[in-house]
């Protein structure tokens, strides 16, 4: 039951660092991913993550005044905003992690005024999706299969594989508004 032919989900490539960039940074909502090669072999890459790095049995590149660990999500995007809000001209910035993540991060990044060209993206992680409820307008997060009940007006969407890059999120339609009640069992399909 998952659609297809879709054309607007995100398509993301290994990263790799930007010669053009006077400054790297990169943010992460994983610490696993800071065991990445691209990590280990970036020189001046400046880098933020959130979580314990030791939890996840990330041993490679220390913290140094070169990098920042989060204690949530919320406060490094917050961070993130300010700093960008006072950059100049000349920065390349990386996102690692859930595609939930990533959109926040790029939003972040083209309200400061940054340019598609200098910003650069990579899934990493879980599958599980951010959707959003186009009858109420929720955002019903860490979706890992096809139907889910909204936490916002509890109707059973079919999470439908049109992405929006304006809301960060997957969108989610009622899955029985022709039938109510004929709701088709749900796959396991994002994890």
């Amino acid at each position: 039951m998952i659609d297809q032919g879709i054309k607007s989900r995100p398509v993301y490539e290994r990263l790799k660092i930007d010669p053009t960039g006077l400054r790297h940074l990169l943010a992460t909502d994983a610490a696993a991913f800071l065991s990445d090669p691209f990590v280990a072999g970036a020189q001046g890459l400046e880098v933020w993550s959130v979580g314990s790095r030791e939890a996840a049995g990330v041993t490679a590149r220390p913290m140094t005044d070169k990098g920042r660990n989060f204690r949530s999500v919320q406060q490094m995007l917050d961070r993130l905003a300010h700093r960008l809000e006072h950059e100049q001209m000349g920065l390349r910035l990386y996102a690692a992690g859930q595609e939930g993540f990533l959109w926040d991060v790029h939003g972040i990044a083209q309200r400061a005024g940054m340019g598609k060209r200098e910003i650069f993206l990579t899934h990493f992680g879980s599958q599980a999706r951010r959707v959003h409820c186009v009858h109420c307008q929720t955002f019903n997060e860490r979706v890992t299969t096809t139907i889910v009940r909204c936490d916002g007006c509890g109707a059973n969407l079919f999470v439908r594989d049109h992405f929006s890059r304006r809301l960060s999120a997957f969108m989610g339609v009622k899955v029985d508004a022709e039938v109510p009640g004929d709701v088709p069992s749900a796959e396991q399909a994002y994890l």
